[in-house]
């Protein structure tokens, strides 16, 4: 633009061709004119005509367009006055219609910008599995449109509750994260308002209500990214910014509306994100249960063709993974061993302490001939996990010998084991001491009683089996399943086992069940 002189607006073709028309059908001469501050000018004809002696001058107003001058020169014996008003109304219409036409074109050419950019956005999100990616191209494309000079974008951490820098343009501003109580950052305050800000840079810092004239280069626009769920409550999940114009004129409200469909579009996409990762970490954590699961029943031993004994043993965890375990041994002179333990709680922390049970009663159990000593290791070397956790375990091992046709065991706490005779009678195997976790290591003793190996039943479980079977028609669940082990006796140990957690599946159990597992030995 030149300092001495505003260059006007060309007049529209439409004009032209109308005031021709009229010096041709009326035999008028027709000029018109633009007096500026800099000087006139002829914007019909055109620019460097000589001015016409004119016999009548009109000045003509218009909605969208500056004021001009029309001279008409009159052939002699026509109605001036009538010939001058039909042109006048004629050329300010067309000049209404051209300067419509143009502000019109101009408004389309603006919305469809920002419709091509939406769009674009939208490609970006579907196109781009990172999403940090997509919010830093689609932030370069706001800035380019919008004409700012920086931009951030942010997405709240609700773990931390704090708002993180995902992408920026520009050079400057901030990187590190955000709390949200942040009390004197916009983006903080936005966040938490859920309302968009225009303001001037300067003045939000220092703490004063924005000038009337901004500084294109001070202007701030700052607009939260929400979700709306199908149903609930919209939330704020994110702040976008954008600082500065790099052309004349400040953020108006045009573009904060514009900005605000982009935040919709980027917060639908952030909660697809988010909601895909969840998936993503569930399914994994899914797999990584699964082969816990996988791996724990392989530490289970197999009993179907264990020599020397007729064996069945069942665990079933409460969740994939579980803190009941058993396991029989193979002992010198014939004898056998055979062992129950259940960790307190379940789930993969009383996993983990099952197989350290597990593992420490394997070796300990190899390497000492009476159950009290196996007990009293096994206390020793988890005592300081069980400490830490707060957990405890209840073990009973005994050691089974054909030829004495003795039963000797030592009991930490676990209540349910019994010997079921031949003649239909059943004997609990009491606990000798508390559970492990509980005792000092040189407390355990242990106990000896009559075995007949082909007649009488060795038959040990948890309470998650008994549990699930007490309801309100079976108030007495341990008592119910010692009674259908009496009066399957004679059948193989698989098929009682069979029976025992067939029944324990179809029941409603009055209290939560826990991991249930059972073992049933009988000689040969």
């Amino acid at each position: 633009m030149s300092p001495h002189r505003a260059r006007p607006l060309p007049l529209p073709e439409a004009v032209h061709e109308t005031l021709r028309d009229f010096e041709r059908t009326l035999g008028v001469g027709a000029q018109v004119w633009n007096h500026g501050v800099g000087g006139s000018t002829c914007l019909f004809p055109g620019d460097g005509a000589p001015p016409l002696d004119s016999d009548l001058s009109i000045t003509l107003k218009g909605r969208f367009w500056q004021e001009l001058e029309l001279r008409l020169h009159l052939p002699e014996g026509g109605d001036a006055e009538a010939i001058g008003e039909l042109i006048r109304a004629t050329v300010s219409r067309m000049l209404d219609l051209g300067q419509e036409i143009r502000f019109f074109t101009h408004e389309l050419s603006e919305r469809y910008e920002e419709i091509n950019l939406l769009y674009s956005i939208s490609e970006t999100l579907g196109s781009i599995l990172r999403l940090d990616d997509a919010t830093e191209l689609i932030l370069q494309e706001l800035c380019d449109v919008l004409g700012a000079r920086r931009g951030s974008l942010w997405v709240h951490d609700a773990e931390t509750d704090v708002l993180r820098q995902t992408a920026a343009v520009g050079e400057g501003g901030l990187a590190d994260p955000l709390p949200v109580t942040t009390p004197d950052a916009v983006t903080t305050r936005v966040f938490r308002e859920g309302r968009p800000m225009i303001a001037s840079q300067s003045a939000v810092r220092a703490g004063r209500p924005t000038p009337a004239r901004v500084d294109p280069e001070d202007s701030f626009l700052s607009v939260p990214i929400r979700y709306t769920p199908p149903s609930g409550e919209p939330r704020t999940v994110g702040v976008i910014n954008l600082l500065g114009r790099r052309h004349e004129g400040v953020f108006t409200a045009a573009d904060q509306k514009l900005l605000a469909a982009v935040a919709s579009q980027v917060g639908a996409a952030l909660e697809n994100n988010r909601l895909i990762r969840q998936t993503l970490a569930q399914q994994a954590m899914s797999r990584e249960m699964q082969l816990a699961h996988d791996l724990q029943q392989k530490l289970l031993p197999v009993v179907d063709k264990f020599e020397g004994a007729r064996v069945a043993a069942r665990v079933a965890p409460a969740e994939l993974v579980g803190g009941d375990f058993y396991q029989v041994f193979k002992l010198p002179g014939g004898r056998i061993g055979v062992m129950i333990g259940d960790v307190s709680g379940h789930g993969f922390p009383a996993a983990l302490m099952m197989a350290l049970g597990m593992s420490a009663a394997t070796i300990y159990a190899a390497e000492h001939l009476m159950p009290a000593e196996v007990l009293r290791h096994v206390t020793i070397a988890l005592e300081d996990e069980l400490e830490t956790t707060e957990m405890y375990l209840t073990m009973l091992y005994a050691v089974l010998d054909p030829r004495t046709r003795t039963l000797t065991y030592a009991n930490a706490g676990h209540p349910h084991a019994f010997v079921v005779r031949g003649d239909g009678t059943s004997e609990r195997l009491l606990a000798t001491d508390p559970p492990v976790g509980f005792a000092a290591s040189d407390t355990y003793g242990e106990v000896e009683v009559e075995w007949e190996p082909t007649e009488d039943l060795v038959f040990l479980f948890t309470d998650g089996l008994s549990d699930t079977l007490t309801t309100a028609e079976i108030p007495n669940g341990e008592k119910f399943v010692v009674a259908e082990v009496v009066k399957m006796r004679d059948r193989e140990p698989g098929e009682i086992l069979d029976h025992l957690f067939a029944l324990a599946d179809e029941s409603v159990p009055a209290i939560p069940s826990d991991d249930r597992t059972a073992l049933l030995l009988i000689g040969e």
